[in-house]
């Protein structure tokens, strides 16, 4: 039994590792290019949005991985924001992991 369940978190543990791994990487490069019009909102020091009035977080040293999940929830309509739905819908796959790239690369 004991035998069973190490064999199954080995297998786990490879699967997850594999997955991770498939992601194809960003390219901060290309990341820039493609983030200015992000920056035109998240790249500006205590930004606030008029309306709806909220801080518009910055971006810079924020983790890769989290901005892709943001990016493919906002895509996917499960987080609410209209412009950032917009924008999400019109990226690639490869166009989140550039991004994110170039942001986690400008730090904070």
């Amino acid at each position: 039994m004991k035998t069973t369940y190490l064999s199954a978190l080995v297998l786990l543990a490879s699967a997850s590792a594999m997955s991770t791994s498939s992601f194809a990487a960003g390219d901060a490069t290309a990341g820039k290019a493609k983030a200015a019009t992000c920056l035109g909102c998240h790249g500006i020091p205590s930004y606030t949005n008029v309306y709806p009035t909220y801080h518009v977080p910055r971006l810079g040293g924020q983790h890769a991985e989290y901005l892709v999940s943001a990016l493919h929830e906002y895509k996917a309509g499960q987080r609410s924001h209209k412009t950032m739905q917009a924008q999400a819908r019109s990226l690639s796959d490869q166009d989140m992991e550039d991004i994110a790239a170039f942001f986690a690369a400008i730090g904070k």
